[in-house]
This record gives structure tokens, sequence and C-alpha cells, in this order.
């Protein structure tokens, strides 16, 4: 009777206690182990997500490579140079009745959609005389031996000359390399 309540203090309500005390570490040492799984089997099938969706992309720029590479080469040519060089072919396709340059001015300062941007462009104004549809058959060649030119500003106006005459005024910008 002497030691009835140091035995029970020592022999079952401390070990009991250190039990418990275990119990909840473990318990929660357990969750933080979950948790981490879970966060890590999600940034898995996220980077397993992303492999496939770079492997996609890769196969998409590897099709497109040879373009890539030919506009690439467009970007270093001189672009008032190879404007020119573009207007006198275009030149030799439409009847020369039909269309006609009669103003190419090239801007040294940005102006345009190069005005708001960090890469380097140049800005070019042209001017035409022609019918509408030998005009349009010269912008449509332009723009695509060209993709480089961005237009900026149309204005068409009805010819002096001619009913079936128009004249117009474009602005593009040309973006280089």
């Amino acid at each position: 009777m002497y030691y009835k309540q140091s035995i029970i203090l020592f022999g079952f309500a401390l070990p009991a206690i250190v039990c418990a005390a275990v119990v909840g570490v473990a318990f929660s040492l357990k969750n933080k182990a979950a948790a981490s799984f879970e966060a890590k089997r999600s940034q898995f099938k996220s980077y397993e997500m992303n492999v496939v969706t770079a492997q996609n992309l890769e196969r998409d720029v590897s099709t497109k490579r040879a373009h890539t590479e030919r506009w690439m080469t467009m970007l270093e040519k001189e672009t008032a140079s190879e404007l020119s060089a573009q207007l006198r072919q275009i030149a030799e396709i439409v009847p020369s009745k039909e269309f006609q340059l009669t103003a190419q001015e090239r801007s040294n300062s940005k102006a345009g959609f190069g005005s708001a941007s960090a890469q380097n462009s140049t800005q070019f104004r042209m001017s035409f005389r022609g019918t509408f549809r030998s005009l349009q058959r010269a912008f449509l060649e332009l723009e695509t031996r060209m993709p480089q030119l961005q237009l900026d500003d149309l204005k068409i106006d009805p010819g002096t000359n001619s009913p079936n005459s128009l004249n117009v005024s474009v602005s593009y910008t040309a973006w280089e390399r």
C-alpha cells in the first residue's frame, strides 16, 4: 500500500503518456510523409505532362525548321534592296499598264508598329497606280515573298486618269534581325 501511488504514477500513467506521445509523433510523421508523397506524385505527373508537351512541340517545330531557316535568311538580307528587287520581279509578272510604282521612300526613324517594339525595324512608304485586280495581286505577291513586312497604313483613292485606275499609298514596317 505504501507504493500504490508510485506504482500508478510510474507504472501506468507515465508509460501511458509516453506511449501517447510516441503514437502522436508517429501519426504526425505518417501524415507528413503522406502529404510529401502526394506532392511529389503530383509534381511527377506534371513533369510527365511537360515532357510529353515538349516532345510534341519539338516534333511540330522540327517540321517547320526549314521554314524557320528560310525566314532567318530573309531577315538577314538588307531590307531596302530586297524590297526593290521583289518589286521589280512583281512588275514583270503584272502588266505594266495595270501596275506602276509611283513613289518609294524609306524612313530612317522608327514609326508605325516599330516604334512600340524593341525589335529592329524599318519603315517604308510606297505609292502605286493600277487596277484593283493588279494591285491586289501585287500586294499578295509582295507580302508572300516578304513575310517580315507588316502593313501599317493603306490609303486607296480613285485614279484621276482612268475610271478603272486606283492610287494606293501604303506604309509597311519591315522587321529586321
